[in-house]
């Protein structure tokens, strides 16, 4: 089959690009010396590029750049098979394997792999609804944004991550929380069958009857590489979204979420979000957003208690579900979805409410290590607060996902430019002492991690949940899928 090398280094040629030498010292000498077999196996639209061009660039850019995988030549597999195909290349060649998407992952562990192969996703988009309106297929390069639109469109909508950057698949394999989840559960509970790719390039479409079916919605990262995913779709039921952002000082921190806690916790309905950061602007702020579906005005009775507390400022507006994200600072073209060069660790704790104490604690140190003139001026403090009942209407035992009875997700998210060690230290420093001060807070004995957030230094038990036996059935799983671990490096299970 034919195969298109593209942006090659200056001197490689399809037939000897493997035999001239790379003039990347990071990559020298790690080349295998037949890609031409790997390209013959490859369909015609699939690519390889290599360090020095601009689809590499691209193609391996990453959101957050701290302790980044490192790749010596991508393939963008055009086919499922391609994938397949990369993948008994990699194996034969006792070389590392990752598969990007978006690259919005910035867990630390992602640092393990120093040399390999990456597989780019990105031309495996489309989302094709079935004839009975039922289910839609859609595959794994493709971004949230493109299921959002193309769904509502056919007036359709499932549940997908909230940023419009990510891709629908990479948030699912950690659980995948989203606005809609109120109604539906988490990203994975919409899934029919997956298309998967093993460790030993076998592919399989699992469903329900495979026992690796559990292990895949939650945990997915460690056992294969999802190529297509069939999803539960539903009809729009509620065109019209309402929003009011509230500005607060960091003053009322203590009587701001008191009231998230009396007001809104383990009460708010499907179709109420509160949503919050804490941010520079140029002074800190507390943002905080209350979001509600089926209306064009938040309910009077919703927003009066945090509006009584006198924020600086009442911003209301309306839209319809596609708004959320541009109205969030989480859309396409926002800041915090570009590829900016930048370090972005985050330090994710899921809560049971907001400890008021502790809030107030940790807001005086964010906005003393966040100010002006410092290195981490540019960092957010994120509060998820989605409504649960859907997510809570699955059985606790049914995925690898482990937190179903949460109500709150909380994470700093430590901004800057890298500068050293010294400075990745320091920030790691930081996050870890405002999450530690939310996690003390909570009284809780084990501290519980969302995956997809994860920084990196968390134990396995924080990320899938410190029971026995779900430890126990991930590791049978993987000595059974994955006994090489070559799905080792996204939060590895052992």
């Amino acid at each position: 089959m034919r195969f298109s090398f593209l942006a090659l280094l200056a001197g490689w040629s399809a037939t000897s690009c493997a035999k001239t030498p790379v003039s990347n010292s990071e990559v020298e000498g790690k080349y295998p010396d037949d890609l031409d077999g790997l390209a013959k196996k490859l369909s015609k639209l699939a690519k390889i590029v290599f360090p020095g061009s601009d689809q590499f660039d691209n193609a391996s850019a990453r959101w957050s750049v701290l302790n980044a995988p490192h790749v010596n030549f991508v393939v963008i597999p055009a086919t499922e098979e391609d994938v397949s195909e990369t993948v008994k290349y990699a194996n034969k060649k006792r070389l590392p394997f990752l598969a990007y998407n978006t690259a919005h992952g910035a867990i630390t562990t992602l640092q393990r792999m120093d040399h390999g192969i990456e597989i780019y996703l990105n031309q495996l988009s489309y989302v094709d609804i079935a004839h009975d309106g039922k289910t839609v297929k859609i595959g794994a390069g493709t971004q949230s944004k493109t299921v959002t639109d193309t769904l509502w469109a056919a007036g359709k909508q499932t549940v997908t991550g909230t940023c419009e950057c990510v891709s629908y698949m990479g948030p699912g394999l950690g659980g995948g929380h989203g606005w809609l989840q109120g109604h539906h559960g988490i990203i994975a509970d919409q899934w029919v069958s997956l298309n998967v790719v093993l460790a030993d390039g076998s592919q399989q479409t699992i469903d329900k009857k495979s026992d690796l079916w559990w292990a895949m919605k939650g945990a997915g990262h460690n056992f294969g590489i999802v190529t297509s995913v069939t999803a539960k779709i539903y009809d729009i039921q509620h065109r019209h979204w309402a929003i009011e952002a509230m500005v607060f000082s960091g003053d009322k921190v203590e009587d701001v979420y008191q009231c998230a806690n009396d007001h809104l916790l383990n009460k708010q309905p499907e179709g109420v979000i509160n949503w919050s950061y804490w941010l520079n602007n140029p002074d800190p702020i507390i943002l905080f957003w209350i979001i509600q579906e089926g209306v064009e005005t938040v309910d009077a009775a919703i927003s009066k208690p945090f509006r009584d507390i006198n924020p600086l400022s009442v911003t209301p507006d309306s839209g319809d579900y596609r708004d959320l994200a541009n109205w969030t600072g989480i859309a396409l073209d926002s800041p915090p979805c570009q590829k900016a060069g930048l370090a972005n660790p985050r330090f994710p704790l899921y809560l049971d409410s907001y400890n008021v104490t502790a809030m107030k604690k940790a807001w005086k140190i964010f906005a003393a290590e966040t100010s002006t003139g410092s290195p981490f001026n540019n960092s957010l403090f994120m509060f998820e607060g989605y409504s649960t009942q859907g997510v809570r209407a699955f059985p606790e035992d049914s995925t690898a996902f482990a937190f179903r009875n949460k109500n709150l997700l909380a994470a700093p998210l430590i901004t800057y430019k890298p500068d050293g060690f010294e400075l990745d230290g320091k920030a790691a420093e930081l996050g870890s002492k405002l999450r530690r001060i939310f996690y003390e807070g909570s009284g809780k004995k084990e501290m519980n991690v969302y995956i997809n957030y994860a920084f990196g230094d968390e134990k396995p038990s924080n990320w899938y949940g410190s029971e026995r036996w779900r430890q126990e059935r991930l590791q049978t799983l993987k000595r059974k899928y994955d006994p090489q671990n070559k799905f080792g490096f996204f939060g590895p299970v052992v």
